[in-house]
Parts: C-alpha cells; structure tokens; sequence
C-alpha cells in the first residue's frame, strides 16, 4: 500500500504508488504508526537529492523522524514551497541564496528564506495562491485552473498528475491565473534556473 508522502504542487500529501524524481521534507509529520497528523511541522521546507553519499533509511516513515517526502520534480517542489537543502543539494543552495540576496536585499541565511516563503506559500494555515498574468510567468511555474495544476513550459500548458505530465493546451487561453509557485520562487525561476536535480519530469516534454 502507497504510503501517504507524495506531495502535490498544492502541497498536499498523497497516498499514490508514483515516487518521483526529488526528496524532500518539511519535518516530522507523522504519528508513531506512520500514520500523517499534520501538513507541516516549523517552515524549513525543503527539496533534495534521491541519493546523497551512501544514505538510506528504512523504513521509512519511523517514530519520531521526519516524514519522508517524494515529488514529481523540482516545478513541483517548488509549487509547493519547498527550497533546495543545504547540505546534500549545496552548490545548487549557494546559488539559490546569491540570488535570492538579489532579489531581496538584507534577506540572508536560511531563517529569513524560510519565513518569506512561509508567509507566502500560506495564510491562516491555509494554501495561499497569487495571482498573475499567465504570460509574465517563466517556464517551471505552476498554475491552478479548473482545480487542478498546471506546468508553464514555452508556449504550452502542461497538466500535472502523479506520474507525470498529460494534457497540453495552448498558454494563451489564459491571460491570468492563480498561481501556486510562491513569488520569491517564480522570481529565481525567471533568472535561468537550473538545478542538479530534474527541474522537469521527462514527461513534460512529450507530445
């Protein structure tokens, strides 16, 4: 049985057989039967490497560690809040950090990351979204519509789903749209993004 650690760009966490490409955690989120009590546990969201030197926990989801968590890829990490971990993820945190120092003058370490994002990924505990003309995003967004999310890449949309990316309609047919991928992260998306780990699921890019 699929357990319940597969994060969607919503940022909720789903029971689906799919792992994903990214790893990633926000805290201890789970009870000591390995059963998910809360959606988050302090505001260090972050997304990392499937496999970092020779580490391995098993099984997962044990009393009183943190909740192991999947993504499809880093757009949807990313959709969900999550920033890139410090310690298996470091050249690509630094550069995260050089931009966001940029981008926000006087923000610097993790502490003052966290909070930005966590002021903007949620409001009175609840998903918050922004919204924003569709076409001022960059590729690796993620928009909501219809109720569900969906990638910006090029001059297409692309509909997420657990195991990867399905339907495709133009970008055009929306001129605006709420918009799942916190600012801060839609801002460093835009100046050139490229990580370490899959940013896009290979799926993104089929028909």
């Amino acid at each position: 049985m699929p357990l319940q650690n597969r994060v969607t760009p919503f940022g909720e966490l789903v029971a689906v057989p799919q792992r994903g490409l990214v790893y990633g955690n926000r805290g201890c989120l789970h009870d000591a039967a390995g059963r998910v009590r809360r959606h988050h546990a302090g505001r260090r969201w972050i997304a990392c490497r499937l496999v970092f030197r020779d580490w391995h926990r098993s099984p997962l989801l044990q009393p009183g560690r943190f909740t192991e968590l999947f993504f499809l890829d880093e757009a949807t990490a990313w959709a969900a809040g999550h920033r890139p971990c410090a310690l298996c993820r470091r050249a690509d945190y630094d550069r995260f950090v050089r931009r966001w120092a940029a981008l926000h003058p006087g923000e610097r370490g993790a502490d003052a990351i966290d909070a930005r994002l966590h002021a903007e990924r949620l409001v009175g505990g609840r998903r918050r979204l922004h919204r924003c003309a569709v076409a001022d995003l960059p590729d690796g967004a993620m928009l909501a519509d219809g109720g569900e999310p969906w990638l910006v890449l090029g001059d297409r949309l692309r509909r997420w789903t657990p195991g990867g990316y399905a339907d495709s309609r133009d970008r055009g047919e929306l001129v605006a749209a709420e918009v799942l991928t916190p600012p801060s992260l839609v801002a460093e998306l835009a100046a050139g993004w490229s990580p370490e780990v899959p940013l896009l699921h290979p799926s993104a890019y089929d028909g």
